[in-house]
């Protein structure tokens, strides 16, 4: 059943791979078992990717190494047509990250953060000024700039750290689980800005729990479990699949289990 689910992909244009991984092992230090074994991946340029699996099945170790932050073991990786593993800094500036945890400054207003981390990708002068502006009205916040992150509702953060992560305008942008614990409105202002990313041709990596949010969300997926892709391809190809499965949500339970994952 799994292996048939993961042969399941309709195959880019030569050329179209924004991410190419093949067989990335990562280890812990301390660990008895690798978070990351064998892991082979395929992105799409133009696509919104999906990036699904219970707790501890190696997202975000899978995402850290795909954003240069941890080195796998072993296995090979190109990034935006470069070789990660051995021209990172070509990489840094194609790419964005959007994490789990909100990485601004607190004492810092939404504004300040925005022009702080724009800098950092070699931006300034006139076009950092009017790319933070139109990162501010993307997510609603052009009304809140000069307030500081500390003050913010949760929301509020959550909308800001995915501005600070497009500031630069990357081709290519992560979004680890960007949405934990926000209103229904934020959620759903940021669901519709994400898809017009798309729309003007970013490549998006998004890992969530929420079933409903990726099915509606992206247009191809992989589900890890284990540190592997265990299936990968369209949603309503892996849905059709899987036996007796009426939306992602079953083909999840049925491929990952229904026990508890700490």
């Amino acid at each position: 059943m799994t292996v048939r689910l993961a042969r399941i992909q309709s195959e880019p244009a030569p050329g179209s791979e924004i991410v190419v991984a093949a067989g990335l092992v990562y280890r812990y230090p301390g660990s008895a078992q690798p978070a990351v074994v064998d892991l082979s991946l395929t992105i799409p340029e133009g696509e919104v990717f999906g990036l699904l699996g219970p707790n501890g099945a190696g997202k975000t170790t899978t995402i850290a190494m795909l954003t240069n932050l941890l080195r796998p073991a072993a296995g090979s990786l190109r990034v935006c047509d470069v070789d990660l593993l051995r021209k990172p800094h070509k990489v840094r500036r194609m790419i964005g990250l959007v994490p789990q945890e909100v990485a601004l400054y607190p004492t810092l207003t939404v504004r300040e953060n925005l022009c702080y981390f724009g800098r950092l990708f070699g931006m300034g002068g006139k076009d950092l000024k009017r790319r933070v502006e139109e990162c501010l009205d993307l997510v609603g916040l052009r009304d809140h700039g000069a307030q500081r992150i500390e003050t913010c509702s949760g929301g509020m953060k959550r909308r800001a750290n995915l501005a600070a992560g497009i500031v630069h305008r990357p081709r290519l942008l992560f979004l680890d689980e960007p949405m934990v614990g926000i209103d229904p409105q934020s959620r759903n202002t940021i669901l519709e800005n994400l898809a017009r990313l798309r729309k003007q041709g970013m490549t998006l990596v998004y890992t969530t729990h929420h079933m409903e949010e990726a099915q509606q969300l992206c247009s191809r997926l992989a589900i890890i479990d284990g540190g592997r892709v265990i299936a990968e391809g369209l949603p309503e190809e892996l849905i059709a699949a899987g036996e007796g499965c009426r939306n992602l949500e079953d083909l999840f339970l049925q491929l990952t289990g229904r026990q508890l994952r700490d």
